[in-house]
This record gives structure tokens, C-alpha cells and sequence, in this order.
């Protein structure tokens, strides 16, 4: 298939720029797998939608306020760096503008004085290595000096930081959130439970190439990033437990799901795993695991919309985006939701 073939025109006004209040309150759009038939409904109904004996598998990963500002030793501008991955403790790769000022050797000051860095090494890609340093505990420090990193098209500037975390977020990893799961609030989640669908949790660290274009014509010549993925082994038996009882299992978005697609499946069971993962989800794909999704509205060409298409049909997908942009849902992540079941 070609990537132009996820190409889909979006009025920009259609674009989120803050959540809505509370949580639960987005729109969600509901459709068959099978038919493609599609339900217009709120998100609070999703309860609906799910069984006794069903469960939902959410990632539980914490975004860090990985967005800092630092002088330069010497200057005066700011320069911007945005955590990537920890390679060591407190070293980071980083995504640094503007780049010419970040040679090998240049030291930065953060918050003040909070916290300092020094680049030790540019990678092929201009991506930096920076050694941080600082008194008291790094994470601590990030919290009070860090922003959120936003996707670009996010324009306006987010009050709570809370609201671009998950109410059950606690690994903190990501780059990004795992947006599908922001529209869900405690009472809704207690609620699901009391209805007998059981919760498990996996951890998918998100990375910025969540954000990155597919470059290429032809997606079969797409190739991923990497992002660290954990399946506990309580999780596992869940899963497992759910199919052999004959109910689904539903992921709580494409995160969720990329890392449940990425473990081990012997003999119809799935195994619990920790390692990175590089799976890249387009139609024609087999899915192993999971039953059902709950996925926002995604970028016209991106590798999510081409791991939803996979589930849920090409042409079935391709139609629901034309009625949820004829319908104005808010689209991204801060937008409306996706039940595919």
C-alpha cells in the first residue's frame, strides 16, 4: 500500500488544542469491525460497550515533563532540549534547538541554576548526548523546571500538566502521552469494574517518533522507531484467562496494543516480556491478542491510522474518519475516541 492511500483532508479548526472537562465527557465513535457500522455516542458509555469477563489492558506510563530551557555558559538565548531516552543516569539523548550552539564540550545552565548539562557527544542523526548534573533528586528537579512536550500541532499552552497524564499513569518514560487512555477518570474506571470487566496494565514507553511522518512511498519500506515495552506476568495470566474463558480483550490504544502484538504467543497463550520493540502495524497484519480498541483520531498518513486500519479494515476506517470530520469530532490528542469492537 502507499501512504498517500492514509492521506484524509482535516479543516484545521478540527484540531484539539485543550482537553475537555471532565474527561469522560469527549465524544466517542463506535463501530463494528465487521460491518464498519458506526454508533455516535460519549465516552462515559463506553461502559456499554464492554462485558463481565471482558478486561481492559492500558498503559500505565508516565509522560516527564521533558521539554527544558538552558543557557548556554557565557550567553544569553535559550536553547531548547527535549529528554528522548536515559541512557544512563542522568545522561540523556536529547533533541536540542538550535543545534549549532550545542557542540561537544558546551555546557548549559537549567532553572536558575537547578541544574546543569554538558554535551558529550552528537549522534548521526544531530541528536545530542548531555550529561546532566544536579543536587538534589534529577526526576525531582524536572518536575519543578520541566514542561510538557506537546505534540507541535498542540498550540496553546496546557494549564494542568496533570491533563496530559493518564489517571492511572505511574512508570515515568514516555515523551508522549498514551492519549487514548486520558478519557477515562477514576469513577468511569470503577464503574467498569463493578460491571466485572477486569483491568491489567502494560508499560510502552512513548517516544517522539510517534510524531515523526512516514517518509516513504511505499509503507512496506517503513521503518520504526524503538520503544521499551514491559508485559508483566500478572497481566499475561489475565489475558490468558480472558480468551480461555471465551471473553475479549480490549486495549486501551495503540500503545497498549503495539505491546501486547510484540510478545511471545505459544501454543495460543501470551508470555510475559521486557525488552524494545520495532513492530510496525499496517494492514494485511495478523493480530494475535487483542479483540477490541479504544484509539483517539489520528494524523492523515501516520503509522497509527495504518495500525487501525489493520483492525478494523481499510475501508471501514477510511469512511470513519470522512463522517467523524463531517460529524466536527475534535481530532488528536486532545480529541474525541474510537471504540472498535
Amino acid at each position: 500500500m502507499k501512504t498517500s492511500d492514509f492521506y484524509y483532508d482535516l479543516p484545521q479548526e478540527l484540531i484539539a488544542q485543550h482537553p475537555v472537562e471532565p474527561r469522560d465527557a469527549s465524544r466517542l465513535m463506535v463501530m463494528n469491525r465487521t460491518s464498519g457500522a458506526l454508533e455516535h455516542r460519549h465516552f462515559r458509555d463506553v461502559i456499554d460497550y464492554l462485558n463481565p469477563g471482558d478486561c481492559l489492558i492500558v498503559n500505565d506510563s508516565r509522560v516527564l515533563p521533558a521539554r527544558i530551557f538552558g543557557v548556554k555558559e557565557g550567553g544569553k538565548s535559550l536553547n531548547e532540549f527535549l529528554l528522548l531516552t536515559q541512557k544512563e543516569q542522568k545522561v540523556w539523548e536529547c533533541l536540542t534547538k538550535p543545534g549549532k550552539r550545542a557542540k561537544v564540550g558546551t555546557r548549559f545552565t537549567f532553572g536558575e541554576g537547578l541544574m546543569t548539562g554538558e554535551v558529550i557527544d552528537v549522534l548521526e542523526d544531530g541528536n545530542r548526548i548531555v550529561r546532566f548534573a544536579c543536587d538534589d533528586e534529577f526526576f525531582s528537579v524536572l518536575d519543578r523546571i520541566g514542561q510538557m512536550p506537546l505534540p507541535p500541532y498542540i498550540t496553546e499552552k496546557l494549564a494542568d500538566k496533570e491533563r496530559y497524564q493518564t489517571v492511572y499513569s505511574r512508570e515515568l518514560g514516555s515523551a508522549a502521552a498514551p492519549t487514548a487512555g486520558l478519557h477515562f477518570t477514576n469513577e468511569l474506571l470503577d464503574k467498569i469494574r463493578a460491571k466485572g470487566v477486569k483491568i491489567g496494565y502494560v508499560t510502552l514507553h512513548v517516544g517522539l517518533g510517534t510524531f515523526r511522518p512516514v517518509k516513504v512511498d511505499d509503507v512496506n519500506h517503513h521503518v520504526m522507531h524503538s520503544e521499551h515495552y514491559c508485559l508483566p506476568q500478572e497481566t499475561a495470566d489475565l489475558i490468558n484467562e480472558t480468551h480461555a474463558n471465551g471473553r475479549r480483550v480490549i486495549s486501551v490504544g495503540t500503545t497498549s496494543c503495539r505491546t501486547l502484538e510484540s510478545c511471545p504467543v505459544i501454543d495460543g497463550k501470551i508470555q510475559a516480556a521486557d525488552g524494545w520493540t520495532q513492530i510496525f502495524i499496517y494492514p494485511g497484519y495478523q493480530f494475535k491478542v487483542i479483540d477490541g480498541l479504544i484509539t483517539n483520531f489520528h494524523l492523515p498518513e501516520s503509522t497509527l491510522i495504518m495500525l487501525v486500519s489493520a483492525f478494523a479494515g481499510f475501508d471501514h476506517v477510511m469512511s470513519a474518519y470522512k463522517t467523524a470530520v463531517d460529524e466536527k469530532y475534535r481530532f488528536f490528542s486532545f480529541g474525541d475516541a474510537m471504540l472498535i469492537v
